[in-house]
């Protein structure tokens, strides 16, 4: 039996393993052409429902296997991210690429590690997926029970150095970028340039607003929007979210970044005070089509004002 033949073989008995679980969940499917697939997770917080799989995940179709774009929250939810590489094309997962240290951007690694697959990621985002893991342990525990049994925090198999660098697999080109520190310290974007195709991470959060947390940099990730929105990509894969273009992102994110950035900047600059800050910029009817926008917005010029008033 070949090599590519055992592989197909476990990947086929990891989809009878989960088969009554992905019978209760499933991701929404967006063909994006390029034989690239976008698995769309719900917009709202982690839950038993969805294994903690609200985010937007990628596959890559190639001759010599698949790639994912990140590895899910648990054990469980990557035999379900597994499944579906298998049934969209055929192959198993050779490639899982973690795009940041969110808990369902890489918990999920050990799983396919043990599987044969080679798990690559950026040294700056391993370095965070170390620092977090407890925390994310503790907090996914509650929401996906005994969901999370058998989940082994495990790192990347190949580490990235460079800020830069270029991946090949079966003909298929990725390029990873760190651009600056942004949701998560460590946060990559990949770049497919014969399909001017980006796979954005948490970069980009499409359909709800994003989330500006104490382990952010609202300033980093406003530089690091400005350098992906330069790719002028054809089609970007989000974090969070159905795939767009440019202007989708630069309208979803990068505006409401740049709006709360920038806005906060002023009241920091003159030492106005937080409170001030949220009198103004607390109210933005024009994100308010956003999800979530009602739970975090205020939450987020906070978080912004104290971040960039520490940095003057």
């Amino acid at each position: 039996m070949t090599f590519g033949m055992l592989r197909a073989a476990c990947a086929l008995l990891c989809a009878w393993s989960v088969a009554a679980a992905a019978t209760e969940f499933r991701l929404e499917v967006e063909d994006v052409g390029h034989g690239i697939f976008a698995l769309v997770g719900p917009l709202g917080d982690r839950s038993y429902e969805n294994h903690g799989l609200n985010a937007t995940y990628a596959v890559i179709d190639t001759p010599e296997g698949a790639i994912l774009i990140d590895s899910g929250a648990s054990r469980m939810g990557a035999e379900l991210l597994a499944a579906e590489t298998q049934r969209l094309t055929g192959k198993p997962v050779r490639w899982v690429i973690n795009t940041g240290a969110q808990d369902h951007r890489w918990l999920g690694n050990a799983w396919f590690i043990a599987q044969g697959a080679e798990v690559i990621a950026h040294k700056r985002t391993v370095n965070t997926q170390k620092k977090e893991v407890g925390h994310q342990l503790e907090r996914l525990a509650p929401a996906l029970k005994e969901r999370l049994d058998g989940t082994e925090p495990a790192h990347a198999t190949r580490v990235i150095v460079a800020d830069s660098e270029t991946l090949q697999l079966g003909g298929r080109t990725l390029e990873m970028h760190y651009l600056s520190d942004a949701h998560f310290a460590g946060d990559v974007m990949l770049w497919m340039p014969e399909a001017r195709t980006l796979f954005a991470g948490d970069h980009v959060y499409m359909d709800r607003i994003l989330s500006i947390r104490p382990f952010s940099s609202a300033e980093g990730w406003l530089e690091a929007f400005g350098k992906l929105a330069a790719f002028d990509a054809v089609v970007i894969v989000p974090g969070h979210g159905s795939v767009t273009d440019t202007a989708g992102a630069q309208r979803d994110t990068g505006d409401y970044l740049a709006f709360v950035v920038e806005g906060v900047r002023k009241h920091a600059e003159d030492m106005a005070g937080a409170e001030e800050a949220l009198a103004e910029l607390g109210d933005a009817p024009q994100f308010e089509r956003l999800q979530n926008y009602a739970d975090l917005h205020r939450a987020n010029v906070h978080q912004a004002y104290l971040q960039i008033e520490a940095g003057l």
